[in-house]
């Protein structure tokens, strides 16, 4: 996403809308866009340079690190700002930015069931045999004898 700087009003300007997605080249079995990127940002000039700050959103499909699964996931950047010196060119891309703040909010080992509405596979997992030689965890504790 590139800005204009003579198009920025000395009161600053705000943008909203979409763009492409900026992780792309991130497309791997484990992230992967399904939609392009939602910004709703101010920017403005003050001291030699510009300023941006709002939220985007993101969505992607993650791979859930315990089932293997695939699900949808939205990365959510509530408080992106950046503050960059300006250095001659007319516009100034923010793309990078964005692109940083977004991979900083990918959750680092992204579980199915982080929301809540859904259960992972992976951890309704359990065998008879499990069940039948687990002992008690606080059976040693219960042979204390602590009256002295």
């Amino acid at each position: 996403m590139k800005v204009h700087l003579k198009q920025i009003p000395p009161q600053g300007l705000h943008l909203s809308g979409e763009e492409d997605c900026p992780i792309q080249d991130l497309d791997s079995e484990e992230v992967r866009c399904t939609g392009p990127l939602r910004y709703d940002i101010d920017v403005g000039v003050a001291d030699g340079g510009l300023w941006a700050n709002g939220s985007l959103r993101q969505p992607v499909e993650l791979r859930c690190v315990s089932c293997l699964q695939d699900f949808s996931y939205e990365i959510q950047v509530p408080g992106f700002a950046v503050h960059t010196d300006l250095q001659g060119p007319e516009t100034v891309d923010l793309t990078p930015f964005m692109r940083e703040d977004l991979l900083l909010n990918l959750p680092p080992h992204p579980h199915c069931d982080r929301d809540g509405d859904r259960i992972c596979t992976a951890k309704q997992i359990k065998t008879e045999e499990q069940e039948a030689t687990r002992k008690a965890d606080w059976s040693a504790l219960d042979k204390l004898n602590l009256k002295r």
